[in-house]
């Protein structure tokens, strides 16, 4: 077995492509309109679905916004440098809600943005830096 995709329900599908593919770097995989069902599916990631786990969003017309409850945790990213990454989504446009520091009880250097629908991306420097 292996991970395949996590899925997210969006708002406004070309807001989220753009912060997906422009704000974190990802690359738009595929896309298709299911017109019958009324739907949209996108798929982005770093690398191709064959070797990587990526994100499905699902935009179903006419929907733009979404409860997302208080299950939902967050999607995380290896970064080199947090703090750098914190600086290019913000100058991209992209929200930081967390700034790049030690995590509580812990050193890993960590941050969290949020997506255009308010999902929680955290961002894990890589182990092998230390601020």
């Amino acid at each position: 077995m292996r991970l395949l995709h996590t899925m997210l329900r969006v708002g406004d599908l070309d807001k989220s492509l753009d912060f997906y593919t422009r704000v974190l770097g990802m690359t738009l995989l595929r896309k298709n309109d299911y017109p019958e069902g009324k739907f949209t599916l996108a798929f982005v990631g770093y690398g191709p679905e064959s070797d990587h786990a990526v994100i499905e969003l699902t935009y179903n017309w006419g929907v733009d916004k979404y409860d997302l409850g208080n299950a939902y945790g967050h999607i995380a990213l290896e970064v080199d440098d947090a703090y750098a990454a914190c600086d290019r989504i913000r100058q991209a446009g992209g929200k930081v809600v967390r700034e790049a520091g030690p995590m509580k009880h812990g050193s890993t250097v960590i941050a969290f943005v949020d997506d255009p629908d308010g999902y929680k991306i955290e961002l894990i420097q890589h182990k092998g830096r230390v601020d």
